[in-house]
């Protein structure tokens, strides 16, 4: 005897769920693009005889490596020509630059090496600052 259902099953895709998920999604977009608006609005500034001129800011990039190889802005120096190029840069600078030097030196480097580049910045005027990193 052979039975037959009376009801067939239809394929059903269950999109309750996808309502959460659409929230969600829509709320981290707000959220992203007010991050990102205030950025994007242009103004024509007004002119005036008396404005100040802002600093701007040069970095140059000293790297000492572990072996005693130094690098400034990615170019490969002798230590002993440090000192003049690091003046010619400084002489070089506009009149509303200010020049940084970021010195990230090699953990494993003795104290007197490090001391030796700074006293060098010392010597022809320069703001050094040393990279350190977070244990």
């Amino acid at each position: 005897m052979k039975i037959q259902r009376k009801k067939s099953r239809a394929a059903e895709v269950y999109t309750s769920s996808l309502n959460d998920i659409m929230f969600f999604l829509l709320l981290f977009f707000l959220i992203i693009s007010t991050m990102v608006t205030p950025a994007a609005i242009r103004v024509l500034l007004p002119q005036a005889s008396s404005s100040e001129q802002v600093m701007t800011k040069k970095n140059i990039n000293l790297v000492i490596t572990a072996d005693l190889h130094y690098y400034i802005d990615d170019k490969e120096i002798p230590k002993k020509d440090i000192e003049p190029i690091l003046a010619a840069m400084i002489a070089n600078k506009a009149e509303n630059e200010e020049m940084n030097v970021l010195l990230q030196a090699d953990r494993n480097l003795s104290l007197q090496d490090v001391i030796d580049i700074i006293d060098i910045g010392n010597k022809v005027r320069v703001k050094m600052i040393l990279f350190t990193q977070k244990p």
